[in-house]
């Protein structure tokens, strides 16, 4: 199910992000801040998809509601309002730790913006950096030997069609076996979920494939703490931990967690205007980890 919101708003990022000038330097802080009220016949899983975000990022927002039967007219919090990770604005720059890929069609200019699956331990989606070699419509996907050794039964080679994990579209990484992809089940984005590809939305996927050229730089990092200023504001996202994110999927998280060294990349952030630093503010985001930026100055 594509709705209507989510395949305009594909078109509309991408066509305002193409007529961003280069000269035009990245905010720090993207989107605005959404509230969904529930009908009472609808689960995060779906209201994820239908504002273009992903599924752990929607309950990490709203860690109260039960994600499968939130009931009606409840007023949810939408994570479409993002800080921008520390990387090179440059190409695809995905962020593990969000789960969140954006893309920069012009040097230093305005991202486009999409969640991710990726993998889970084990199997985790690796950082670094490498470059688009390839891409394909309608892929066939060849089974790695670990994918064949865990699974023997199923066939080494699946073909194009609804039965392939790959989906419609696929761009091919410099890294051996990993890929940025549509998905054969929606409900796979946003979640910690593969074998250490990066699982898209289809409309996601296709508006990727149409504006990414072969070579495109590709940065990942694993950033769950995200500073930005914001006028004279200074902005904090931090995210769950990998083990809160799986926890996120059955339960809430039951315990707190201070993200490593957060005092000292938050002082070193403020510069100067450390005095003005909230950390009422500070304590309460690294609590909740709730993906949503705060103000954290006076």
């Amino acid at each position: 199910m594509t709705s209507a919101y989510t395949t305009y708003r594909a078109a509309a990022l991408l066509a305002g992000a193409l007529l961003a000038s280069s000269a035009t330097a990245s905010p720090a802080l993207i989107g605005e801040a959404t509230t969904h009220r529930t009908t009472g016949d609808e689960s995060l899983l779906e209201i994820a998809k239908q504002y273009d975000v992903g599924y752990v990022a929607m309950i990490a927002a709203n860690p109260v509601i039960d994600p499968w039967v939130p009931g009606a007219g409840r007023e949810l919090r939408v994570p479409t309002q993002h800080l921008l990770p520390q990387a090179p604005h440059e190409g695809i720059v995905v962020n593990i730790a969000e789960m969140r890929l954006y893309y920069f069609p012009t040097a230093d200019g305005m991202p486009l913006t999409f969640p991710i699956g990726i993998g889970d331990e084990g199997t985790a989606t690796p950082s670094g950096q490498t470059r688009i070699v390839r891409k394909a419509a309608h892929p066939t996907w060849y089974r790695t030997k670990s994918e064949i050794a865990n699974k023997p039964w199923m066939p080494k080679v699946v073909p194009p069609g609804p039965d392939n994990p790959l989906g419609a579209y696929a761009l091919y990484l410099g890294w051996s076996s990993y890929l940025i992809h549509g998905v054969d089940d929606w409900r796979r984005v946003g979640r910690r979920d593969s074998r250490g590809c990066m699982g898209m939305y289809d409309q996601d996927i296709e508006a990727m494939y149409n504006a990414v050229k072969i070579g495109t730089k590709v940065t990942v990092v694993n950033q769950p703490v995200k500073l930005g200023w914001v006028g004279d504001q200074l902005y904090l996202e931090v995210h769950p931990t990998p083990r809160q994110a799986n926890q996120l999927e059955l339960d809430n998280i039951d315990d707190f967690e201070d993200p490593a060294g957060i005092t000292k990349t938050i002082l070193a952030a403020a510069k100067d205007s450390a005095n003005r630093l909230d950390w009422a503010a500070i304590r309460q985001a690294a609590k909740d980890r709730s993906g949503i930026p705060v103000a954290i100055t006076h």
